[in-house]
């Protein structure tokens, strides 16, 4: 049918050959009620369309005159289109979605509201959430006029959430019942999992795991790692400014550096690519305090085809408003194909110096080389504590970052640790 006979516009994730987390878009004309449904990745070329906000005044010159609503959702989330179309008319406009709130004050938020961190809602994504027409307007106009406070994305939701806040200008978060992540009654919409299954976990010796470490921590925080998931590691070496045999440690011959490691990470990088022994598919580079579990990453990682450029992990973005870039963070794991490898070094992008920002001058240069960044919400740069305790992503999660005032061996086993006979092969 002709799209201006539609109301309703889907946000879908990205979708290729290989699984790919983003988001899904639908508008929706509450009195036709089919659905427009748009790949926010392929809506245009602009690498920032899925923080939302730069895709808005495109979304609204195309769909506002026929939509009513527009629909932000995962591609794990299912919706009931008729059980969806009751419950937004019930509503006359603004912001809808399945509240989360903040237990405490959270450095992902930038201890916003730490006087009392529970009175901001954000949505939980698995469950979809849903724009009015007329905000969306509201919105456009005030993207295409405004310069954003911040030029980084961190946690997508809660930054849309106060950006239609507005500093209390806007519509808060209307909690809506019928927009679920666990199948229950009335439900419009229930949410499967973040970790698919695509078939058997690929095997421990198709990926390579480089731990950063130094001189100052790895006492500390090496022991960690070992008594924790080394174990489930097929091939892993440590990486630090000196040698120690009883870990034991590569130097790689560049000096510690108190910020960035930029210099540290694209020697791995290279001795990933030279070592002919080492043919690994992928190349997971950590932080000595990250905690992570392996088998639920290769269980991930048979979604992908390692014969593709790939970067993966928790997406960040810079400058998205401006033309800028994403890029996975570093504390939460960066993934790499080989192949994502392959065309890193032999582009000649690098670091301008050795502490700059790792994981975004790796950002800066997937995307000049157009590799795609994948986000998947199971990875956290962050502790558990920081993110709110019905989010979807915290339920087979994949990563956990620091050690601060937390028992990491104790985080390991309660989150990450698994014990399906699958995870040994």
């Amino acid at each position: 049918k002709d799209r201006n006979d539609r109301d309703f516009l889907f946000f879908l994730p990205h979708i290729t050959t290989s699984f790919y987390y983003s988001l899904i878009t639908f508008s929706i004309n509450i009195f036709n009620g089919i659905p427009v449904v748009l790949l926010l990745h392929e809506l245009s070329e602009n690498e920032g369309d899925w923080s939302i906000l730069p895709a808005l005044p495109g979304l609204f010159a195309a769909y506002g005159r026929s939509a009513s609503w527009f629909f932000f959702m995962a591609e794990e989330t299912a919706v009931i289109l008729s059980a969806l179309l009751v419950v937004l008319s019930r509503y006359p406009e603004w912001f809808l979605g399945k509240r989360l709130h903040d237990n405490k004050a959270s450095i992902i938020h930038h201890y916003a509201f730490s006087e009392d961190p529970a009175s901001f809602g954000y949505p939980d994504p698995a469950a979809g959430w849903a724009v009015s027409v007329p905000l969306c307007q509201r919105l456009s106009e005030r993207v295409q006029h405004e310069n954003l406070r911040s030029d980084f994305t961190i946690d997508l939701p809660h930054e849309i959430a106060l950006y239609i806040w507005e500093g209390g200008n806007g519509p808060e978060l209307t909690a809506v019942p019928e927009f679920c992540t666990q199948p229950s009654d009335n439900c419009a919409t229930t949410f499967t999992t973040y970790l698919p299954d695509c078939g058997p976990p690929v095997s421990k010796s198709k990926v390579f795991v480089a731990v950063k470490t130094c001189e100052r921590f790895q006492s500390e925080r090496v022991p960690v790692v070992k008594a924790t998931w080394e174990k489930s590691a097929g091939l892993l070496e440590y990486y630090s400014d000196v040698i120690d045999a009883s870990i034991p440690t590569v130097s790689l011959g560049v000096p510690n550096t108190d910020r960035g490691h930029c210099g540290k990470t694209f020697a791995i990088v290279r001795r990933f690519w030279s070592q002919a022994a080492t043919k690994a598919d992928w190349l997971l580079i950590v932080d000595d305090d990250t905690l992570i579990s392996l088998p639920r990453l290769r269980r991930l990682l048979r979604c992908y085809d390692p014969e593709e450029a790939v970067s993966l992990g928790e997406r960040y973005g810079f400058g998205l408003m401006q033309g800028g870039y994403s890029y996975t963070t570093g504390g939460a794991g960066m993934v790499l194909s080989r192949t994502a490898v392959s065309r890193l070094l032999s582009s000649g992008c690098g670091c301008y110096s050795d502490d700059a920002p790792d994981d975004m001058v790796l950002g800066r240069c997937f995307t000049f080389l157009r590799v795609p960044i994948i986000h998947n919400p199971l990875f956290h740069q962050a502790q558990p504590e920081d993110y709110a305790e019905e989010l979807s992503s915290l339920k087979h999660a994949i990563s956990f970052h620091k050690h601060w005032n937390t028992d990491p061996v104790t985080v390991y086993r309660q989150w990450l640790h698994d014990t399906d006979p699958r995870d040994e092969l």
